[in-house]
């Protein structure tokens, strides 16, 4: 039987999955891409997993997902890991330094699929998602813990996966329209078809 380890930011996120079925193997390991991979790799030395997957709450891109959809990454871009230039970003594969993204399994739940940005500090401009928009047209979702999980779980040869649902829209930052608690309970009725 495949054993997989769930991993969210959040106590918040955490209780929503665990809502979902309290079978359910999850941690909170923090916000933001190294709390993810150092609280990620921890977990995975301390037990044996298939699978790892990184789920939470995200901002959707306008157009491409609804706040209280669920999103299912394709793959997990860190759209910051490479170098500005006159000429424009130059991404870490340009650079000849690695890649800066890592590939994502389907995990047998419904919802929108693409690539799900993972960022230091999230959009809070229409010019900052206008341009990731441009840069990454299958982006679906932005959140800031995927691209650690990935990492941790590539490096200890294990499976990864990634589950959003979007609790705003990027774009100017406007707290008001956030929606934590539909986008938690979003997460919880999406965690119940995990395969």
């Amino acid at each position: 039987m495949m054993r997989t380890l769930i991993v969210t930011a959040v106590e918040a996120e955490a209780a929503a999955v665990r809502a979902a079925s309290p079978e359910l193997e999850v941690y909170p390991v923090g916000v933001g891409i190294a709390a993810a991979a150092a609280g990620t790799a921890t977990l995975l030395a301390r037990g044996t997993y298939d699978r790892v997957i990184s789920a939470g709450i995200a901002g959707g891109f306008v157009g491409r997902a609804e706040i209280g959809d669920v999103v299912i990454g394709t793959r997990t871009v860190s759209p910051e890991l490479g170098a500005h230039s006159p000429d424009g970003f130059l991404p870490i594969e340009t650079l000849g330094f690695g890649s800066s993204w890592f590939a994502a399994e389907a995990l047998g739940v419904a919802g929108t699929f693409g690539e799900i940005l993972c960022v230091q500090s999230v959009t809070g401009t229409a010019g900052g998602a206008g341009e990731l928009a441009a840069r990454y047209p299958d982006a679906v979702a932005e959140a800031m813990e995927g691209f650690g999980v990935a990492t941790a779980a590539h490096l200890a040869g294990v499976r990864f996966g990634e589950l959003r649902t979007i609790s705003n829209l990027i774009g100017p930052r406007d707290t008001s329209a956030w929606r934590f608690g539909a986008a938690l309970a979003a997460l919880t009725t999406a965690c119940k078809e995990l395969t």
